[in-house]
Formats: C-alpha cells, sequence, structure tokens
C-alpha cells in the first residue's frame, strides 16, 4: 500500500457500469428479517428531476436535456485509460465532477440511522459521506454523520483483507492500528478518512413501501468516514455509493445476500417519475422478450465490460471488426453505464454509422450550434423517419427505437445521440432507456426487457 504521505497525490481507482470477474463478497455481513424474500428496491433519483435537490425551476426541459448531453462528455474522460501507462485498477484516472453525477440514491447509514443522499455511482466503488470530526469540508445542507453516536460504527483494521482491497487509494494511518483512505478526482475534488464497517439501510423510499418492497438492513458494510472533503460537490448530497465491481463497492458487499443479482429501469429525462434499482428476488428479469449477453471479465474490475459485435441501422448491419481500446480483442469492447448519457463508439466506425443514418433520414439537416452532436435535423417535429437502430451484442439483439437514439436539444433542434472517441466505447444511459437491465453476477450476464419504465410498478 502507499504511504501516508503520498495517498493524495494518487488519481482515484476509477470511480458504474461494472467488469466482472467478480467475488461475491465474504465479508462479514449480515441482513435484516425486512428483506422481501430476498429482495428490494430503491429509488434513482436523476439530478434533474423534481425529486432532486438539484433541481433548478428556471430551466426548461430543454435546458435540461442539453445540460446532460454536455456532462456526458465530461464522463467519457471517467473511463479513460491514463497516457502514463496501459489501463489497469491502478493506472486509470477518473475525470468525473462528483456533484454532476446523474442519479441520486437515499440510504440510512449507523445505528440509529442517520439519512443520507449520494451520488449513484456505477464506475465508483467505494461507498463515502462526510463525518465529524470535519475541519476541512464542504457545507451541506443537512448535518454531518457523526460515527461516535453508531453503536455499529467500527474502525477496520490496517491488513486487512478489506484495507488492503482498496490498493493506492488506502494506507495506514500513523496515529492508529486503523485504515484509511485517500480518493481524488480528476476535477481536484477529493476525500480521506477512515476506513470504517457500520450499518446501512435501503429500500425505505415511499414508492418501495408502496410496492411491497420493506427496507433491508446490512450490517459490517465498509464505508469510508469522510473528515477531509473538498472540491465542487454539491452542499446537498453527501459523498458518493460506489455501485461498481470492486470487493468494497455495495453491490459486492450484499453478495450472496442478494443472490448476486440487480437491476434498473430508467426513466426517460423528461419523465416525472424516478427510476428503480432492485436488488436480489425484485432485480429478476423475466420473460418472452428477455435477451442476455455475457458480462466480460476486465481490468478494471470496477466496470461492466460487454461485447458489441455490430449495429444496425434499418436493414444495413454494420461490423465493428476493430479491437477493443482494454486489450486486443473485440471481447469486452464496450461498457454499459448508467452515468453516461451518450453512447460512444469507436471514431472509425461512428464516421460509417453516422453516414448510414444520415442515408436514411430525408428531413433537413443542421448544424448543433453547441458543436457537441455532429447529426442533427431541424424539425419541431419528433417524426422525422429515424430507422431502427440495433445493438448486436453477444447473444443479444437489443432494437433502439428514437427515444433512444436522437435527443432534443433544441425547439426545432433533434440531434443523433453518439458520439465519437478514439479510446473508449459506452453504452450509455439513452439507450438504455425504458428497458429493464438487469445484472446476474454470478452467471455473470446483463439481460435487457423492453419496458414502460414510468409505468412500471418495481
Amino acid at each position: 500500500m502507499a504511504s501516508h504521505d503520498s495517498l493524495l497525490s494518487f488519481a482515484s481507482l476509477p470511480s458504474i457500469l461494472i467488469a466482472i470477474n467478480i467475488v461475491l463478497c465474504s465479508f462479514s455481513l449480515s441482513t435484516s428479517a425486512a428483506l422481501n424474500n430476498g429482495g428490494f428496491s430503491v429509488d434513482l433519483i436523476h439530478r434533474d428531476s423534481p425529486d432532486s435537490p438539484f433541481y433548478n425551476s428556471s430551466e426548461t426541459p430543454l435546458q435540461r436535456t442539453a445540460k446532460a448531453v454536455r456532462r456526458s462528455i465530461n464522463r467519457v474522460n471517467h473511463f479513460k485509460p491514463s497516457t502514463r501507462s496501459s489501463i489497469s485498477p491502478k493506472s486509470v484516472e477518473s475525470e468525473i465532477i462528483p456533484d454532476k453525477g446523474e442519479y441520486l440514491m437515499k440510504y440510512s447509514v449507523g445505528t440509529p440511522p442517520v439519512p443520507v443522499l449520494g451520488i449513484a455511482d456505477t464506475g465508483s466503488d467505494l461507498i463515502w459521506l462526510q463525518c465529524k470530526p470535519c475541519t476541512d469540508c464542504y457545507k451541506q445542507a443537512f448535518p454531518l454523520f457523526d460515527p461516535g453516536k453508531s453503536t455499529t460504527f467500527k474502525k477496520v483494521a490496517c491488513n486487512s483483507r478489506e484495507c488492503d482491497s482498496l490498493g493506492l487509494i488506502s494506507s495506514c494511518s500513523s496515529a492508529s492500528s486503523s485504515c484509511v483512505y485517500s480518493m481524488s478526482y480528476g476535477d481536484l475534488s477529493f476525500s480521506y478518512g477512515d476506513l470504517a464497517f457500520d450499518t446501512l439501510t435501503l429500500g425505505s423510499s415511499s414508492s418501495s413501501s408502496a410496492s411491497g418492497s420493506q427496507p433491508a438492513s446490512f450490517r459490517n458494510i465498509v464505508v469510508g468516514c469522510g473528515h477531509h472533503n473538498g472540491g465542487v460537490f454539491g452542499g446537498d448530497g453527501s459523498g458518493i455509493i460506489g455501485l461498481g465491481g470492486g470487493m468494497v463497492s455495495l453491490v459486492s458487499q450484499l453478495g450472496s445476500s442478494v443472490d448476486g443479482k440487480f437491476s434498473y429501469c430508467l426513466v426517460p429525462l423528461d419523465s416525472n417519475r424516478s427510476s428503480r434499482m432492485s436488488f436480489g428476488s425484485d432485480a429478476i428479469v423475466s420473460g418472452p422478450e428477455v435477451v442476455s449477453t455475457p458480462l466480460v471479465s476486465k481490468n478494471p474490475d470496477t466496470y461492466y465490460f460487454l461485447t458489441l459485435e455490430a449495429i444496425s441501422v434499418g436493414n444495413k448491419r454494420l461490423e465493428l471488426g476493430y479491437s477493443s481500446p482494454f486489450g486486443n480483442t473485440i471481447e469486452g469492447n464496450i461498457i454499459i453505464d448508467s452515468g453516461t448519457t451518450l453512447t460512444i463508439l469507436p471514431a472509425g466506425f461512428y464516421t460509417k454509422f453516422e453516414s448510414e443514418v444520415a442515408e436514411q433520414i430525408e428531413a433537413e439537416r443542421t448544424p448543433d450550434p453547441r458543436y457537441v452532436l455532429s447529426l442533427c435535423y431541424k424539425s419541431a417535429s419528433d417524426n422525422i423517419g429515424a430507422p431502427i437502430i440495433t445493438a448486436h451484442f453477444r447473444d443479444a439483439d437489443v432494437q433502439l427505437n428514437q427515444l433512444n437514439t436522437f435527443v432534443r436539444i433544441g425547439k426545432e433542434l433533434l440531434c443523433l445521440a453518439f458520439r465519437p472517441d478514439e479510446s473508449v466505447s459506452i453504452f450509455g444511459s439513452l439507450a438504455q432507456t425504458n428497458f429493464l437491465v438487469g445484472y446476474d453476477l454470478k452467471e455473470k450476464t446483463v439481460s435487457f426487457m423492453p419496458t414502460d419504465c414510468s409505468r412500471m410498478d418495481m
């Protein structure tokens, strides 16, 4: 592990969705009897929705969508390998802007439970929040968590498996035998504090209660108790909920208690409903329309890697036929991520893809005045005759409609929601909208089922 003095100079481990050669954690974990047959659900609150503390009522829906698109471009840098070395868990630089996370999640920590609102990040592993004593913290709207008042709070020991699992971002405190962590981000935001065990309670939202799912408590969850935090975090939230594939992410720590299963259903950007994330038996995706593709084990294990073999534009199939930026094979050539709005494709392939889409649309083409998206059409109507686009994953054809492939960023401006990049490919959240997306970490698959997420009772 790194020395205490050198920790703050490191970029963090990539702070979503997740390569899985995952060992379902055997941390000392026990759950409450409140689980609904092994399952529960939580709200995923989009940061621009009325339920979010970041909601700006003075913005128009088009302004919010345009901002989500711009955030998506910053998010892409989060997944890019460092120029200093090939991609690995310790060489990836995070460029995420923390308070620009797309989804928020409510949970409680400690005994008695203290409510917390964190950024749900499927591209991070560690769960962390601001804690007392906190002499170097950003202002937050609600009281800081006081670990001294939690009867279940216990610091993680040095040289423990939990401490070792964080690699370069953890070390032994010079003042005690406990483990400390240090997270830094590409925008110079940071969090430093104690690694500890405590009880987390999930699924206590009113919507989950209405669906029959009860709150679920999990003891001995590893969390980061941040005593020194700063940067561009928003004061209405506290820290990050890591949903990645590393050993200390929430998903990994729940492990066998949820049978390695979780799912989410993302509502359209203009919906007033919250999206939902489910775990355990509530996360099972089944039905005649379900298609499944293998998860590919790669480094870093924070991310979910899939294999995208081709994309069809109408009846014209375009083969990717290229090596992955994450290795010398097409296997695991794209990351599926709920935190990136757009879908990102290899630059060379994107040129052919965009040309074929343009060939099949007769509407009037016009430039994006912000130069963010390159294929746009002047139309006040959503009906521009856009072709059906099908993503051909290994063993799974996912048919996308115009809701998934075009985004309105102006009253008369409708643009293709894809961008090129030389070094990373991402299947983004717009492409996943109105699909129930299920992850089975035991079977190592991701499943898709077309669903009206705004009406789904999860």
